[in-house]
């Protein structure tokens, strides 16, 4: 199986490139950057095809894509800067990345018959109530340019394909690039005190558990909406941040705020972010791991 993946040089596109060389799949990887920009670990993915693309170019899209002829194509590129996303000299090129792009590559997907996963968010939904979204609701209501974007990304895949698979994802956490849990181990190290956002419910994700679960599924046809987050309880940023620092051995001083206390970002933020994961193993998948232990093997990965 040949797979084309874009966006390698971020925290998902990384893991997932690995994981195809760790099961003997052919990868090509693809980002912006003229060359591999993400983490010299030395991994599979730093050495694996490389190919620069600009997913807002059709032709370039077009081009690259049908001289690779991949089997799948697995499109974790996308802007992720939430706020950034809303200042108005941005918000037309947001959306040429995450809604023309993936529209993009959703045509030449289709025109090869190709399966493609489209990576989102549970920013697709309003964030209100306490229910665990579930992976086949059509209630949307983004907060913010950047989940109107996801989900018209979403729209564009579902009404162009039929073999894809949409796995909405919230709160990750990976090898490659910035995350909530690096930040968090920095600042403890520069301060006694930290103060975290209470009211914010959801689950983390694994970028490495995440891979995995994404070759299961293009192993399969079972396509369709998925919620994939680590396994666990639901938790607030607050209790993401303690367990953090229980486990990195850490005595920082963690103190619970309201968004409205915390205030500071741009983009309005969902407070409810459950997403519910039955339908993985409905569907025969494996469920991630908990994100306690995610938790534990990604920051014994970074030597903490």
């Amino acid at each position: 199986m040949k797979c084309f993946v874009t966006g390698v040089g971020g925290q998902l596109g990384h893991d997932v490139m690995n994981e195809l060389a760790a099961r003997g799949y052919e990868g090509i990887g693809s980002d912006i950057h003229a060359e591999y920009s993400g983490v010299a670990d030395g991994s599979a993915v730093t050495t694996m095809p490389y190919i620069s693309l600009d997913i807002t170019d059709k032709e370039a899209v077009k081009k690259v894509i049908n001289e690779v002829k991949p089997d799948v194509v697995i499109h974790c590129a996308a802007w992720t800067a939430v706020d950034l996303a809303e200042d108005e000299d941005k918000i037309a090129k947001v959306r040429a990345i995450n809604v023309d792009g993936t529209r993009n590559i959703a045509e030449v997907s289709k025109a090869i018959d190709a399966k493609m996963v489209y990576i989102s968010t549970d920013y697709v939904f309003n964030g209100q109530g306490t229910e665990p979204w579930k992976p086949d609701c059509k209630d949307y209501a983004p907060l913010n340019v950047y989940g109107q974007t996801k989900l018209d990304g979403e729209l564009a895949v579902s009404e162009l394909l039929q073999k894809y698979f949409i796995v909405r994802i919230a709160w990750v956490f990976g090898r490659n690039g910035k995350n909530f849990i690096k930040t968090m181990v920095n600042v403890g190290k520069t301060h006694d005190t930290v103060r975290v956002v209470c009211d914010q419910i959801g689950t983390p994700t694994y970028t490495y558990d995440l891979a995995r679960l994404l070759v299961d599924m293009i192993e399969t046809e079972k396509y369709g909406y998925y919620h994939a987050t680590n396994e666990g309880e639901y938790i607030s940023w607050y209790d993401f941040t303690c367990e953090i620092y229980r486990q990195a051995g850490m005595s920082t001083k963690v103190v619970p705020v309201t968004t409205e206390e915390y205030g500071l970002s741009k983009a309005a933020r969902p407070f409810n972010s459950r997403l519910d994961r039955s339908k993985l193993v409905e569907a025969g998948f494996k469920p991630l791991p908990s994100w306690q232990d995610a938790v534990s093997r990604y920051l014994k990965d970074l030597e903490l």
